[in-house]
């Protein structure tokens, strides 16, 4: 066992740790004398659907299992009814227990993709918080002041712009602290914009006397496609994990050069002694960014689909892109009568409204058959047309 290069793959690519001698002393107990110790992380039931930026948190707790770590992940459907206070100001919606259940069983069907399954266990905090108990409740808001609540950001700046803030938006905190104290997990995960809330369980621990004040480990928010803003859904600039292997590998490689060198930080299973390798290789030149993207893509998408669908994927784009022919296989679509060119790109879901249609034709992104179109008023008439936006939009359209 090497701790100190265990420890540095750990730290690698972590924001901030609170009580970093305590995770050292973790892992240390395990090699020395066997012991596991407990990492919780909160998700939201609402919103069941993974991409690569939730699998930053997801691949460092992949990470920490394999040093003696067991994972509590917390499905937070008691609390999701009440909505973490983020600066929005539409009610969450309130989910049955059908519908917390479908979505759980979505989580698992994308996580266990990462995780150990049998060092994971599920848990919902609706277990604990619903025998909390209106006694329980007036407890655990003791253990605060509004001054302490209102250092939080977000509260901060609805305040001053004299923003309403519910008392029940202040127990968010305080309940998910409590999930600490129910669990007496030793690490708790998340990213940074969660701190407050992170530190808060840790403050609880103390409080409930239970013998355990829980370490914080906090992950940076993942880039998305656009190397700007944090990957998002609804900002289009994400990579779920359970796209298709073709379209996952081909958006990894669209990323950039100095983006790809984020992913690998906070992607990459690879050591941080190969990933040091890998940065000196292309520093010297001796490893082309290209092929190192093409690294990146395969592994990815080997670890959410398989070897044989990763390197399927990997000819297919080589195929298209380098070789410039057409994907084996396409959506097809008919329509009845003439159409508009940019009404057809909306029509085949290539682009989201006829606006993004006519800019990305103005942009000479589409191509007919093959022939970039210049045209934005063109009209498709009757016949069969290979529709491409960019370089990875494909679809087959016939016109009746």
């Amino acid at each position: 066992m090497d701790l100190k290069n265990i420890i540095a793959d750990i730290k690698r690519g972590v924001a901030e740790i609170i009580d970093e001698e305590k995770l050292e002393a973790l892992i240390k107990n395990y090699y020395e004398k066997g012991e596991n110790f407990y990492i919780k992380a909160g998700f939201d039931p609402t919103a069941p659907d993974l991409h690569l930026g939730h699998s930053v948190v997801l691949n460092k707790m992949a990470l920490l299992q394999k040093h003696g770590g067991l994972v509590y992940f917390l499905i937070g459907d008691f609390t999701g009814q009440i909505g973490d206070p983020s600066g929005k100001n539409a009610t969450r919606k309130k989910l049955s227990k059908e519908e917390v259940l479908k979505n759980a069983k979505t989580y698992e069907e994308q996580v266990f993709k990462i995780l150990d399954k049998e060092k994971t266990f599920i848990k919902f905090n609706s277990e604990w918080l619903n025998s909390l108990g209106a006694a329980g409740v007036v407890e655990l808001t003791s253990t605060f002041s509004v001054a302490r609540m209102l250092e939080r950001d977000d509260f901060t700046k609805r305040f001053r712009e004299q923003s309403p803030i519910s008392i029940c938006e202040f127990l968010y905190p305080l309940l998910q602290g409590y999930d600490s104290v129910a669990l007496k997990s030793d690490i708790e995960m998340g990213g940074t914009d969660q701190k407050f809330n992170l530190l808060m369980g840790r403050t609880l621990q103390r409080i409930y006397n239970t013998g355990k004040e829980q370490a914080v480990m906090m992950m940076p928010l993942l880039e998305g496609l656009d190397g700007v803003n944090k990957m998002s859904k609804s900002l289009n600039n994400y990579i779920g994990v359970t796209e298709k292997a073709n379209d996952m590998y081909a958006k990894i490689l669209s990323i950039s050069d100095e983006l790809m060198l984020r992913y690998y930080e906070l992607l990459s299973f690879k050591s941080t002694k190969e990933l040091e390798q890998i940065k000196q290789d292309l520093k010297q030149g001796t490893l082309h960014p290209k092929k190192a993207k093409e690294n990146l893509a395969l592994e990815i998408t080997q670890r959410f689909h398989s070897v044989a669908l990763a390197n399927e994927a990997k000819a297919e784009f080589d195929k298209v892109h380098s070789a410039n022919e057409l994907p084996s296989q396409m959506e097809e679509f008919s329509v009845n009568g003439t159409i508009w060119l940019a009404k057809a790109l909306v029509e085949c879901g290539l682009e989201n409204s006829t606006s993004s249609a006519r800019r990305s034709i103005g942009a000479n992104a589409v191509s007919v058959n093959s022939q970039k179109v210049k045209d934005e008023q063109m009209q498709l008439t009757q016949g069969e047309y290979i529709l491409q936006v960019g370089k990875r939009k494909f679809a087959k359209l016939r016109v009746i």
